[in-house]
């Protein structure tokens, strides 16, 4: 069962805030070498993923600026290939792409 749009971007912008809160502060390097911080963002990443999938498919169709597929493709990826993630790609994710989609979900949830 699908859940509310608004709920579901809620909780991609609570996870979204979360690594925020995780990564200020912390290097490429660090993020390298700490265990702990690595699985924290993951799973927050993991979480984006998931609920990017619940969201209905005419929402996704309704805004095709967002990357939904490839947030999943990602959120696939760190599940099933836990035991060779890309951690330069992840740290990518973090620091550039996450910024621009929080912006642009942000902008949908206050205008739905």
């Amino acid at each position: 069962m699908k859940k509310d749009p608004k709920v579901l971007l809620a909780h991609i912008l609570d996870s979204i805030h979360l690594i925020e809160e995780y990564s200020t502060h912390v290097t490429q390097a660090k993020f390298q070498k700490n265990r702990s911080l690595q699985d924290a963002i993951i799973r927050r990443l993991e979480i984006i993923g998931e609920a990017v999938k619940n969201l209905p498919h005419p929402f996704k169709i309704k805004h095709p600026d967002i990357p939904w597929k490839q947030i999943a493709g990602m959120r696939d990826i760190l599940i099933h290939e836990y035991f060779d993630v890309d951690l330069i790609l992840t740290w990518k994710v973090v620091k550039q792409e996450l910024p621009l989609i929080k912006e642009k979900l942000s902008a949908i949830l206050f205008a739905e």
